[in-house]
């Protein structure tokens, strides 16, 4: 990973950047991928296409809500399209709905994946959103 303020490689848990001070994901300059220049409005890296982390000033998802939503409702997928991954979301909520012709297995699936998913998240196993920015506690 590379810091999005100066571009020097950071290690993947880093809570600040130790050549600018600042933490990794905060600036608006470089890709956090590949560690390319980018324009501060840039939603994607044009070298790599990696998406760049959301504007600055928008507020964190919280930890708890994702993870009591996997917990709760995580069957549909809800926490998945919380944090931004709609993809994942959708397979989760398909998953669930093939419930009606299986009998319920996948919807036992779903609801297992989601129990765990909720689960990783309280516990700090998955600590971004889709933009890549930390969840707040």
């Amino acid at each position: 990973m590379f810091c999005r303020n100066c571009g020097k490689e950071v290690a993947e848990q880093a809570m600040v950047c130790l050549a600018c001070g600042v933490p990794p994901r905060a600036g608006r300059h470089y890709c956090h991928s590949c560690g390319a220049p980018t324009e501060a409005p840039a939603q994607y890296c044009t070298k790599c296409g990696a998406r760049l982390a959301a504007a600055a000033g928008t507020a964190p998802k919280s930890r708890l809500a994702a993870g009591l939503l996997g917990i709760f409702v995580g069957a549909l997928g809800i926490h998945r399209f919380y944090l931004g991954y709609n993809a994942i979301g959708a397979a989760q909520l398909i998953l669930a709905l093939l419930g009606f012709l299986t009998c319920g297995i996948t919807s036992i699936a779903a609801a297992i994946w989601g129990l765990i998913e909720g689960i990783l998240i309280l516990t700090g196993s998955i600590h971004t959103d889709a933009a890549g920015q930390p969840l707040a506690d």
